[in-house]
């Protein structure tokens, strides 16, 4: 859905409250517009911005795209398609999306606002990503790890087992870019112990991207520019 040039322009001055959406995932779920661009965003928490979504732009723009060999792409947690929609308009690529989101109101608002200013094909698949990468039999040349519940990421999605279906949906040459916060001490401490501890024992060759405020986990390094 495309806003009114006055509006895009005033946004630019102030955040624009578009429309509310709760529900029982996400109770203070709202959709506004700033700096041109849709933001979704819970009390505590901004889930997509556009392609200023600045924590996988910064990561895209560290990573060696062209050395992904498909083009098949599986986001856990949706928002409303920043992800995609960067990819597009800033670094001319496309995909074919399979999307896996919790929330009905989330994959309403995505399907209302930005789907359809995709060119991408999207499948849409409203589940808990936990439980479908637990029965998941596909393979993909990138995965992006993008679950919170407001600023955290739930415990299910920190299991070995979790970690165990990641790594095998990748293809063989794929790239994972697991979110984590790193923005306070305690979650900079946090996010630090999981990639220690837990991350690098399913990916050894595992590095990280610090994008000020978040660690984008890699399940290698040599995609870094």
């Amino acid at each position: 859905m495309e806003q009114p040039w006055w509006k895009r322009f005033l946004s630019f001055f102030f955040e624009w409250h578009i429309e509310s959406s709760p529900s029982p995932v996400n109770p203070h779920l709202y959709v506004s517009l700033r700096r041109g661009r849709y933001q979704l965003s819970t009390a505590n928490a901004v889930y997509s911005f556009g392609d200023l979504y600045d924590n996988f732009r910064k990561a895209f723009e560290q990573l060696d795209l062209d050395r992904l060999e498909g083009k098949d792409v599986l986001l856990l947690g949706f928002g409303l398609g920043s992800i995609p929609y960067m990819l597009e308009r800033n670094f001319d690529r496309h995909f074919r999306y399979t999307a896996v989101e919790l929330d009905e109101a989330v994959i309403d608002l995505a399907s209302q606002y930005v789907i359809p200013q995709l060119e991408a094909t999207v499948e849409l698949i409203e589940a808990d990503a936990y439980a479908y990468m637990l029965q998941n039999s596909r393979q993909y040349d990138l995965i992006a790890m993008d679950v919170f519940l407001d600023v955290q990421v739930p415990p299910p999605f920190e299991s070995p087992e979790f970690l165990e279906a990641l790594k095998a949906a990748l293809k063989p040459d794929g790239i994972l870019i697991y979110n984590r916060l790193a923005q306070t001490k305690p979650d900079k401490e946090r996010t630090s112990n999981f990639y220690t501890d837990r991350f690098k024992k399913h990916f050894p060759e595992g590095d990280y991207l610090d994008v000020d405020g978040n660690w984008m986990l890699l399940n290698r390094s040599d995609f870094r520019r």
